[in-house]
């Protein structure tokens, strides 16, 4: 198994320490989670451009690395709904999983026609700034509750109400883009007359 793939599987390993850091109320746990979930997303990063930079891309990685970026970022997703301190609901949520099943199913049409659809430059975009949203709330709760730094109320508010959620509906918003752009560019694979 060469290096890009070892660190898509390093991704999956790491969801299940996520969740467990980030449920489990140990000292920091906010902290160890915001760490876990980082490393995760730089291997993000990492596997594609080693793959395509030496030439070791595979089917195994073609279809682990986005499977891999999804439950990733659906299971802190899905966290943040249940979590009081997070102040998004599960809207965000349900449009992000909807793309990604939509994404997939286009995928498997295009794969039974023979067509490989490859990652754009919005699916890029959107994945990047989910992956950083979730990092900054994470960073976000570490400092409040693992350190217990007490910020001015207004300021406080700010984050907790406006730019917290400013930054799941940014992600939201770049999914929706990003999702019509797939769908745009491969309707032909839907057409209800064929």
């Amino acid at each position: 198994m060469n290096l890009p793939n070892k660190l898509t599987l390093l991704r999956v390993f790491l969801i299940p320490f996520f969740l467990l850091f980030i449920y489990w109320k140990l000292p920091f746990h906010f902290l160890i989670a915001l760490v876990v979930f980082a490393a995760a997303s730089i291997t993000d990063a990492l596997d594609g451009n080693i793959a395509r930079k030496h030439n070791l891309v595979t089917n195994f990685g073609k279809f682990l690395d986005p499977l891999a970026d999804k439950v990733l970022v659906l299971a802190a997703l899905a966290v943040f709904v249940e979590l009081e301190e997070i102040k998004v609901g599960a809207i965000p949520l349900i449009i992000i999983s909807a793309r990604e099943f939509m994404v997939s199913g286009l995928r498997l049409l295009a794969a039974n026609s023979g067509v490989v659809v490859a990652a754009g430059i919005w699916g890029k975009l959107k994945t990047a700034f989910t992956m950083v949203a979730i990092i900054a709330s994470l960073f976000w709760l570490s400092l409040c509750y693992d350190f217990g730094i007490n910020f001015p109320e207004a300021f406080s508010g700010a984050i907790d109400n406006v730019v917290i959620p400013a930054l799941l509906w940014i992600s939201t918003a770049l999914t929706i883009i990003s999702g019509g752009v797939y769908l745009k560019g491969y309707w032909n694979l839907i057409d209800s007359d064929k």
